[in-house]
């Protein structure tokens, strides 16, 4: 698994919530029976054993990141029993990036100091939004108030940096709402600001089905609330790193976007995606060299896995030149916004036109609606096409050609 002098990213998938909120699309639990946390930490320590035990070296890890679900409703003495199962089985190095996701609604601020000392430096808080009828609508209550207390705690104990997570497309949204909760997270200064996309599925996901959809915002709404925001962020200093990411100048991220050296994973933007990154928990996803996997997605096949003494792997894929290829690119058009067309070619030994005919075709659609300006030598995405990077960058997925077309990039939004 990887190479020995390199350090690999560990994700952790800890997937219990005490309440629901009605846009949530993750892999979730909800209870408020902490004794399941506790059954679901030893098995959680059983996979890392197992994982360990294989290894014919001890890996150095140099990036976590607890994500859910509500990490922190794990109890205080769960919490530091999986850090020290983690901290016996691997190479921890110091200066790495160590986060976690926070809900402000389930967290005292003295378990900031928990987990400051536990190592952690980097903090990613839901917000979502500050209008209390979007809130209701979405079974999210959250004061301002509560968001600061715990961000406040952070700074103050060490934590590096402190990202705060919003998403558009929510009841009851509009530009000028949205606008007004910027103006508050603006206010507070993160690091970092990630502005996802909701995307309303109720035929997957059945908690959806509690959201009026006759208060969603339209599809054209939609693109005017992620312009203004870019506006209204850019103005107040911040680097749009791409599709839903802003940082600071001073960030990690945004300095190695000036530096060229960006990349994206399942995690979203990342200065460690050229890492193996070893999920752990149900349902969790792992890049691991050429190859991705996924943990059973079923807490109870995830156990029972666990009790073979097998690690609970559902399903892999090993990636092909052509993927790899295919990924290459799609790493330059989100990371960078533009392709070097020569570059590509010297790295694959390819002639880019011949390879890339079917891709190109689609790509002249775009540029004539303005998303992109294609040249003899390479193309750029315009401004406006990088508010729909995905969908740019989805014409080189060869997995989904026969499902996407140059008309549909707009319903991505």
């Amino acid at each position: 698994m990887g190479e020995a002098d390199r350090p690999a990213s560990l994700y952790f998938h800890l997937p219990f919530c005490n309440t629901i909120c009605y846009y949530c699309a993750c892999n979730k639990i909800i209870t408020k029976n902490e004794s399941r946390a506790v059954e679901y930490v030893e098995y959680l320590k059983k996979e890392i054993r197992l994982l360990a035990n294989i290894l014919p070296y001890t890996m150095k890890v140099g990036q976590i990141h607890f994500g859910g679900g509500t990490p922190t409703f794990l109890p205080d003495a769960q919490l530091a029993d999986l850090i020290a199962e983690i901290n016996k089985n691997f190479h921890i190095l110091q200066n790495g990036e160590y986060s976690i996701e926070i809900d402000p609604r389930k967290l005292q601020p003295a378990k900031i100091g928990l987990l400051a000392n536990a190592g952690f430096n980097r903090m990613s808080v839901g917000v979502q939004d500050f209008d209390e009828r979007v809130q209701r609508a979405v079974n999210r209550i959250q004061s301002e108030a509560q968001t600061r207390i715990v961000i406040d705690a952070a700074r103050s104990m060490g934590f590096r940096s402190v990202s705060i997570d919003l998403i558009y497309g929510l009841p009851l949204q509009t530009v000028a709402s949205v606008m007004r909760t910027m103006d508050r997270v603006i206010a507070i200064r993160p690091d970092r600001l990630a502005l996802y996309n909701y995307a309303h599925l109720p035929e997957r996901f059945k908690t959806q089905r509690q959201i009026d959809a006759t208060t969603l915002p339209s599809a054209s709404e939609k693109l005017d609330i992620l312009q203004s925001s870019i506006e209204k962020l850019t103005a107040a200093g911040y680097v749009y790193i791409g599709m839903d990411h802003f940082a600071l100048p001073d960030d990690d991220l945004a300095v190695a976007q000036r530096r060229g050296t960006l990349q994206r994973n399942f995690q979203g933007y990342s200065t460690w995606a050229e890492s193996d990154l070893v999920a752990f928990g149900v349902s969790g996803i792992g890049k691991v060299g050429a190859g991705y996997f996924q943990n059973a997605k079923d807490i109870d096949q995830y156990y029972a896995l666990l009790d073979q003494d097998r690690l609970p792997v559902e399903r892999g894929y090993q990636l092909t030149c052509d993927d790899l290829l295919r990924r290459s690119v799609i790493q330059g058009l989100m990371c960078r916004f533009n392709l070097d067309f020569g570059q590509v070619e010297t790295a694959w030994l390819i002639d880019f036109n011949t390879y890339f005919a079917p891709e190109l075709a689609v790509l002249d659609a775009m540029a004539r609606d303005g998303l992109l300006v294609i040249n003899p030598d390479g193309l750029e995405v315009t401004p406006k096409g990088r508010m729909v990077i995905r969908s740019v960058a989805m014409v080189f997925d060869r997995h989904l050609r026969e499902k996407t077309t140059a008309a549909r990039y707009s319903r991505l939004v």
